[in-house]
């Protein structure tokens, strides 16, 4: 359950209303708003904190499910994925795509849609880092949105313990506070940034944090990893250019600025 407080930051930053995109992708409206990011080094990896204020000081949405085989399919032509097996496969998170491929899907969806939603200019993009968490967390601030306990993880999320081997159909489990679901487990999510391995003021801020791109980073764990990959602080990096089974992604949308 939510607490009054974090109902309040709710109610500020996030619409709570599905917005319909194309291909029959979903997105949620994110306002500005500020949250503590990472986490203490008895809940995390050395990369992840120690927490620090961040702050969203441009609205922007954010797809509430991953981007999946179908959705891809109908901008690219092709599905790289790697479970496509059965009549459901389409619902299954587009898997096996690099930060590269994205950045093409990104470039076609946008010549497509002239970077509409909702009747809205704008332009389609990965989230930064800080746009993920913030949309990940929804006010709270644990180790997962919904508490800190991994036993309760099988009602959220995909992961090593319960995914039999294979990504899943977005969107079978339950929602954080701001309607997002599959933010932890199914597919590891790619983000704008570079990866840099330590929490510093570049990562107090919306943008993506930019480094020699020699590695970039993916968010929320994956299918095969264990509980603590998927909590809502943990990072991952990969070079852009990698395809792997578990690499997937959601979409951001960033309005045209008036």
């Amino acid at each position: 359950m939510v607490e009054s407080e974090g109902s309040s930051i709710m109610a500020l930053s996030a619409s709570m209303v599905e917005l319909p995109g194309p291909h029959g992708l979903y997105f949620i409206d994110l306002r500005p708003g500020h949250f503590l990011r990472g986490c203490p080094s008895s809940q995390g990896r050395r990369d992840e904190g120690p927490p620090m204020p961040c702050a969203i000081d441009q609205p922007y949405a954010l797809s509430a499910r991953p981007v999946t085989q179908q959705q891809w399919e109908l901008v690219t032509g092709h599905n790289p994925s790697k479970f496509t097996d059965g009549w459901t496969a389409g619902l299954r998170p587009v898997d096996s795509v690099s930060r590269d491929d994205i950045a093409s899907f990104v470039d076609r969806l946008n010549a497509e849609t002239e970077g509409m939603l909702a009747g809205r200019p704008g332009e389609y993009r990965l989230p930064s880092e800080a746009e993920w968490e913030y949309a990940a967390r929804a006010g709270t601030q644990g180790r997962w949105w919904f508490g800190d306990a991994d036993t309760d993880l099988d009602g959220y999320a995909w992961h090593a313990g319960n995914a039999g081997g294979v990504t899943r159909e977005v969107g079978q489990k339950g929602a954080n506070p701001w309607g997002f679901q599959d933010m932890a487990g199914n597919v590891a999510e790619w983000c704008a940034d570079g990866y840099a391995p330590s929490l510093d003021e570049r990562h107090g801020r919306q943008a993506p944090v930019l480094t020699s791109e020699e590695r970039g980073v993916l968010r929320g764990g994956a299918w095969y990893m264990e509980s603590d990959s998927t909590r809502c602080a943990s990072r991952h990096s990969a070079p852009p250019s990698v395809r792997k089974d578990g690499f997937g992604f959601r979409l951001a949308w960033q309005p045209q600025a008036q």
